[in-house]
Formats: structure tokens, C-alpha cells, sequence
């Protein structure tokens, strides 16, 4: 019979752990109960899995050289949803995190649009009713001049992205205005001479 030693705890580890009955212990979560008294499953993230194959897409797509793929750089996700402990959502909410921001957003402008706000539900029957204060962010986004969407599911989400790069690119009208505040971003660089590093094609 092959027995096994347990590896030691370090010091570190007994303290974060300590064993049952020692100060300090904290014994497992008990799952919930139904009320025929069976445990409760534990929550499947339907939405989130097809958020993360719907981008795993996009990635494939751009390796691919399709218009659609072109979002892959472009799109990002709003860490808005999901379970979270008090004292992180309470940090995230002061931070500015704000309840109903779509899912995905695509920061680039077509069709007459700035961009593209995109609500994504699982595929039905998993899908979930759209919130009031998504609903309210869609048709606030739709009147700040961006395109809203809801998809139910993978596929339909697909097709909203790939209609969307079949727009062409919204033109701006007249001259941008410029912010007389905030830091330089644009770093130039320097080479020591007082130049931004332009060459100098003058000859003696």
C-alpha cells in the first residue's frame, strides 16, 4: 500500500488557515438550500462565456484579415456586471462604474455614428430581460449620436458587428476643436539638438 505525506504548511499559510478548531478558522461557505432541501446549483455565467467567445471571434477574424475582424482592436468590454464584494462594488461605484453601461463598445465611427453600444444576452432561453437602466443607457447612447444594439446571443451578435463594418466610416464636418487643457500626451522626440527628429536632407 503507497501512503503520501502531506506537503507542510508554511508559517504563512497556517496563518491565512488556520486548522479547525484553532483561532482564527473559518470553515467552508455552506451552499444554499432549496426548499425540498436539495443544494442549490451554483450560478452559471451564460452571458459572460458567450462575451468571451464573441471576442475569442473577433480575434480569429482579424488573423483572417475580415472587415469585421478589424474591431477586435477597437472593441472593449465595460466590467460593469457580475458578483462582486461590497467593499469592491462600493470602490468600483465611486470610481465611477455605473449601472446599465452596455456590454461592448466599438470606438470606431460608422454609418453616421460615433460608435457602437452593444448589449449582449445569452442565447434564449438563458437570455435575460433587458434591465431599465440598460435600457435607459441604449436610448441615452442613441441620442448622444451612438448606434445602440441588443443581441440575443453569439450569433446575433455576429451579425451586429459584421452590419456594422459594412457601414462605411462617418465623416466629420468642419474643423475639430482643439482642448486648451490637460497634459501633452503626443510625446515628440528629441535628439538632443532642439529637433523633433524630422531628417535633414540639406547638403553643403
Amino acid at each position: 500500500m503507497t501512503t503520501y505525506r502531506t506537503k507542510p504548511k508554511t508559517l504563512a499559510q497556517a496563518k491565512r488557515n488556520p486548522p479547525p478548531g484553532a483561532k482564527g478558522h473559518k470553515a467552508p461557505r455552506k451552499r444554499a438550500i432549496n426548499k425540498d432541501g436539495t443544494p442549490r446549483k451554483r450560478p452559471v455565467d451564460w452571458e459572460g462565456q458567450e462575451q468571451a467567445v464573441l471576442i475569442r471571434w473577433l480575434l480569429g477574424e482579424k488573423m483572417r484579415g475580415t472587415p469585421v475582424g478589424e474591431f477586435y482592436d477597437h472593441t472593449y468590454s465595460v466590467p460593469n456586471g457580475g458578483l462582486r464584494a461590497w467593499k469592491t462594488a462600493k470602490a468600483m461605484k465611486a470610481q465611477g462604474s455605473k449601472s446599465g453601461v452596455s456590454d461592448l463598445v466599438t470606438r470606431q465611427a460608422r454609418g453616421g455614428w460615433h460608435g457602437l453600444y452593444l448589449e449582449l444576452k445569452a442565447t434564449p432561453p438563458r437570455d435575460a430581460d433587458l434591465a431599465p437602466s440598460q435600457f435607459e443607457w441604449l436610448e441615452g447612447s442613441e441620442y448622444e449620436g451612438y448606434c445602440p444594439a441588443l443581441a440575443l446571443g453569439l450569433e446575433e451578435a455576429k451579425r451586429v458587428l459584421r452590419e456594422y463594418a459594412s457601414w462605411p466610416r462617418t465623416q466629420v464636418v468642419g474643423d475639430r476643436l482643439v482642448l486648451e487643457n490637460g497634459t501633452e500626451w503626443r510625446k515628440e522626440s528629441d535628439d538632443g539638438d532642439g529637433s523633433t527628429g524630422g531628417t535633414d536632407d540639406t547638403t553643403d
